[in-house]
């Protein structure tokens, strides 16, 4: 018989917890997306709809359709700091779809947008590592009890996934120091 994954309680509030606090972290780095891209509002309007459902607004179609919009922005910018903020965006609205599995890969719905903001600034600061761990820290200010709570039901961080990984597993790593 395959193992089964455990399965994790999640309520709206948490969702929308989760949701807010991406929505933040993108919000930190859209200018570097639009100053790049300018009239590309496809993560501007993942951040929006992000903000709608954490605000309590539906978990819908146009939630999902935004995130997969500012993914697709985020491959036309590229590798470069637009490009991170489109990721950080697209992050924001897929963090109303955290699956309730016990899989460390679901930390990256709770903290893909930050990570991701954090090397959007980094790239932005000519590839200035500690822009990208100021940002983190600031995440981890920013972080409420809620999203802390939701974090500590997954396992930690996975590894991989070059700088942006590193700045994911610093906020993991610094947000379960909190308890």
């Amino acid at each position: 018989m395959p193992d089964q994954v455990e399965q994790i309680v999640l309520g709206l509030s948490d969702l929308r917890a989760v949701t807010r606090f991406a929505a933040e972290s993108a919000d930190e780095v859209l200018d570097a997306f639009e100053t790049a891209c300018p009239g590309d509002p496809r993560p501007r309007e993942a951040i929006a709809a992000a903000w709608t459902f954490a605000s309590g607004g539906a978990r819908g179609k146009p939630l999902r359709d935004a995130g997969w919009a500012a993914h697709r922005a985020a491959r036309a910018a590229g590798a470069g700091a637009a490009g991170e903020a489109a990721r950080a965006a697209m992050h924001a609205a897929s963090a109303a779809y955290l699956h309730p599995l016990a899989d460390a890969h679901q930390v990256k719905h709770v903290l893909g947008s930050a990570a991701h903001a954090a090397r959007a600034a980094e790239l932005t600061a000519g590839d200035d590592r500690s822009v990208g761990d100021e940002h983190i820290e600031r995440a981890r200010r920013r972080a409420t009890p809620a999203v802390v709570d939701v974090l500590l039901r997954y396992p930690v961080a996975p590894p991989g996934g070059g700088r942006v990984g590193e700045l994911l597993r610093s906020l993991d790593r610094a947000l379960r120091a909190l308890v």
